[in-house]
């Protein structure tokens, strides 16, 4: 019996319409890379394992795709530690490879590795998939494309200001406006976490602050209860809890409440420093807004965090982030190297295009005239026309057999085609033939001596 075919969980095929729509964002969002002075680099699907490996935090770990070694993998497995079962303690004796989870770690190696070769500060893009053991959902696969965009070498805040006006340019280009870029700073939250006197829980103190629209007030409290935050600090925390307000209420409740934090005032020095940059610059579609819940990424971000919310009334998690890393090189032995970069959410982006019905029309039309085949002498004539349009950039095709003229027009109705030639036995002798508009159903017939005159009509 013929075993089903299937693909596994959070992967996905794409049909021509889907590549058609897909490559239209890659390519308004490398041209924006490209306008901003970022330069293209790539880096191998998979990297050693330990190149990965505690750079994300714990959960992040548990997310990454192991590959076993070749061959006898279990070669470097005793007896007395197989019969443990424990998959952590043999992991490192099996797999020394895995796919690569981001593409912000890989770039910190490549830079690393490069780095008597490149031009510092060095501004790379990158475009490539990643791959995360997750539980799949709607905008949430486990392969999926990242568009990134880092600079490296430069502690200068004016990189935080083009990175927010290039999230702006891109997301104007595709025409979908209305999207927030939230900022929060690492400082800020660290200096919180200072002023309320759980400085040595950081982490837990904000991965639960990050979830307050998720679960509540009560929700945090709750969680925050959980990880050993007293409940004297969570009631210094409590402005945090508030309605956010405009960028000025926040600045103004942030530096009552950081008024002692010296890390904290320089959080808010930085944030107030890319909000006046932004003022004076302009957006053209986007809109900057300060929220001091989000803590993404905060086992290697150090400054500013950025995370790209879709429009208003599209449910859908964030479509972009990024943030400001101060060290993330120092991990492999590159010392006081500054960076911040960004991230699109390629597949995210692509399902709002879809929803709000942003994609352009024709994005998905893969061919532009189709001849229709009607026997071996006018199929000979057809192809001179063909090649002559393929020459001048018209996508053009002709049907391969001289098949009934109703399957091939519907062939070429299936394939959303706006033209048709028709060149059978009375145009040769007319040394002419008739292109029928689908969409109008008008004809008009030209000469095969001018076949530039119909190209023309198309521009």
């Amino acid at each position: 019996m013929a075993q089903k075919p299937s693909i596994p969980k959070g992967t996905r095929d794409f049909n021509p319409s889907e590549i058609a729509k897909r490559n239209y964002i890659f390519d308004i969002i490398k041209k924006n890379f490209q306008t901003y002075g970022f330069q293209p680099i790539e880096t191998p699907s998979f990297e050693n394992s330990d190149t990965l490996l505690g750079k994300y935090g714990e959960e992040g770990d548990r997310l990454i795709f192991k590959i076993l070694n070749s061959g006898d993998f279990l070669r470097k497995v005793n007896d007395a530690m197989y019969a443990e079962k424990n998959s952590n303690s043999i992991g490192h004796k099996i797999t020394e490879k895995a796919l690569r989870y981001d593409l912000t770690v890989p770039f910190a190696r490549y830079v690393v590795m490069h780095q008597n070769e490149l031009d510092f500060p060095f501004k790379r893009y990158q475009i490539q998939p990643v791959w995360r053991a997750d539980r799949p959902q709607k905008g949430r696969f486990r392969e999926f494309f990242q568009c990134d965009a880092d600079v490296v070498g430069s502690d200068s805040l004016l990189q935080e200001v083009e990175l927010v006006q290039l999230y702006d340019a891109v997301f104007s280009d595709l025409k979908l406006e209305g999207v927030t870029i939230k900022m929060n700073n690492r400082k800020i939250l660290a200096g919180i976490a200072e002023v309320i006197g759980a400085k040595d829980l950081l982490i837990d103190f904000t991965v639960a602050l990050d979830k307050l629209d998720k679960i509540g007030e009560d929700g945090v409290k709750k969680e925050m209860l959980a990880k050993g935050i007293t409940e004297e600090a969570i009631t210094k925390a409590s402005p945090l809890f508030l309605p956010q307000g405009n960028n000025d209420e926040q600045l103004q409740r942030l530096d009552g409440l950081l008024k002692d934090s010296e890390e904290g005032q320089k959080g808010l020095q930085e944030l107030r420093f890319i909000l006046e940059a932004i003022s004076t610059l302009g957006l053209q579609s986007a809109k900057l807004s300060i929220d001091v819940t989000l803590a993404r990424g905060l086992n290697y971000y150090t400054g500013a965090i950025f995370e790209v919310a879709a429009p208003a009334g599209v449910k859908m998690g964030s479509i972009g982030g990024g943030g400001r890393y101060d060290d993330l090189t120092g991990i492999f032995g590159l010392k006081n190297v500054s960076g911040v970069g960004i991230s699109f959410g390629l597949d995210r982006i692509y399902l709002v295009l879809e929803d709000l019905n942003l994609f352009p029309e024709a994005i998905d039309r893969s061919l532009q005239v189709l001849c229709v085949n009607f026997g071996e002498r006018e199929a000979m004539a057809a192809l001179k026309v063909v090649s002559q349009l393929r020459k001048s950039g018209v996508k053009a095709d002709i049907y391969p057999s001289s098949a009934k003229m109703q399957k091939q027009m519907k062939y070429a109705n299936n394939r959303n085609v706006p033209y048709v030639i028709l060149l059978g036995e009375q145009e040769l002798e007319n040394n002419s033939f008739v292109v029928k508009n689908m969409l109008e159903g008008s004809q008009q017939e030209y000469s095969l001596d001018n076949v530039s005159q119909f190209v023309t009509s198309l521009s």
